[in-house]
């Protein structure tokens, strides 16, 4: 390895599970675990309630904790986690290939394996389950996995900038009747149009809490009664999102970004470029939102579209200053923890489901919205010291998560090996 004085050093470590796979392992650590600040509401109240600090109702103590979540976490844990399932799609499929496997086949497999394990995730859990979506977007991005990493770059970029300023488009006139409603001087028809949001957010709640406050076996029927597709329909909602940054992943993954072939230079650059210029964006957003009474059309315009392409530049940011500072971070205990947290990602996102749900549904403690959501920060911390606390034990025994272990033996059942 060359001095660290070098600017054109390349950021590497041995190779092996302790090298570059390693350093995968530890950014979907600490994507896991970012992951946990934002589904904790999702946890504790009704769906909108991750929206705004002021849904279902407002609640000037969840102020500090939501701006925290909103600037550091919202949407850049979500991105950087796509990102590395596109990188590990590609991982995946160059593994398959040297076992004399054909990759699509073998990965096309792992995603309808994925696709079961996230609508149970929902039926038996959680409203808000990621595999179901990843599994339908992942065969989409199945499908462009042979474009040369400028065609990859390109598709991606198209597909969220477009997304994104058409939804942003579409959304202008009813968010300008919403804030001059908020203002005092809406029209007799904005005030209408507004009315009717309140009741479908009322219904929202309702449904949600109903839900929440339910037995196990109870929750898991109305999830069937109410919305059975919302895992497919969540699927369609996010695909323009998801989708991109999945194929930026693999990109990422075949330019040498997670291996060690962008020089230390390059990641410097990318870090501060993507959480400076993603950071502002972000907190020129939110001082906008606060400063209009955080309007709930512009929550949620803010949330999947205006901050897609700073989601993004944070996500590139944090992975790349992560990656700068791997080599010494994977020498100590919080690294060894991080990365076994990492390699066992599915099973602590499934587990923190099961965990959450035990302290806030009716079918455990049933705390729910009954704590204020203030606490919620500290429910964070738990999650994470949960997520820390058991994996190096465990693959030091098993080698693998236990979900982990079950996906692969069904992905491989009854293919060569």
């Amino acid at each position: 390895m060359r001095s660290s004085a070098d600017p054109g050093q390349r950021v590497s470590a041995p190779e092996g599970r302790s090298g570059r796979i390693a350093a995968i392992d530890g950014l979907r650590g600490l994507a896991v675990l970012g992951i946990l600040a934002i589904n904790v509401t999702g946890f504790w109240g009704p769906a909108i309630a991750a929206y705004s600090p002021h849904l279902p109702a407002p609640d000037p103590q969840a102020l500090p904790w939501f701006a925290i979540a909103f600037v550091v976490f919202e949407g850049k844990m979500r991105a950087l986690f796509s990102l590395l399932f596109g990188a590990s799609m590609v991982l995946f499929m160059q593994a398959a290939e040297r076992r004399g496997a054909d990759g699509d086949i073998m990965q096309a497999r792992r995603l309808l394996w994925l696709a079961v394990f996230g609508y149970l995730h929902f039926l038996l859990l959680w409203w808000g389950d990621i595999l179901f979506p990843y599994a339908v977007c992942g065969a989409l991005a199945l499908l462009a996995r042979r474009l040369p990493v400028s065609g990859l770059v390109a598709a991606a970029l198209l597909i969220m900038a477009g997304s994104s300023a058409l939804d942003s488009a579409m959304q202008a006139p009813g968010l300008a009747d919403e804030i001059a409603v908020m203002h005092g001087h809406g029209t007799g028809e904005a005030l209408k149009a507004e009315a009717e949001m309140q009741a479908r957010f009322d219904e929202s709640a309702a449904s949600d809490r109903r839900i929440l406050k339910a037995g196990f076996a109870q929750a898991v029927t109305l999830r069937i009664e109410t919305d059975p597709w919302l895992p497919v329909r969540t699927a369609l909602f996010t695909l323009t999102e998801t989708l991109p940054l999945m194929l930026l992943g693999m990109a990422l993954y075949r330019s040498g970004f997670f291996t060690g072939g962008w020089s230390a230079r390059a990641l410097r650059m990318a870090a501060a470029t993507g959480i400076g210029a993603g950071g502002g964006a972000t907190l020129l957003c939110w001082w906008w939102l606060s400063a209009n009474g955080f309007p709930p059309r512009g929550m949620f315009a803010a949330i999947d579209d205006w901050l897609t392409l700073p989601h993004l530049a944070m996500a590139l940011g944090y992975a790349s200053a992560f990656l700068l500072s791997w080599p010494w971070l994977a020498a100590r205990a919080a690294g060894r923890a991080l990365g076994a947290a990492g390699r066992c990602a599915f099973s602590n996102y499934i587990g923190t489901s099961a965990l959450m749900g035990a302290i806030f549904s009716g079918w455990g403690l049933g705390l729910g919205e009954s704590l204020p959501r203030v606490w919620l920060p500290a429910f964070v911390l738990l999650g994470w010291a949960a997520m820390l606390a058991w994996p190096q034990w465990w693959l030091a025994r098993f080698g693998q998560g236990p979900l982990e272990g079950l996906w692969r033996r069904l992905t491989w059942w009854g293919a060569a090996r």
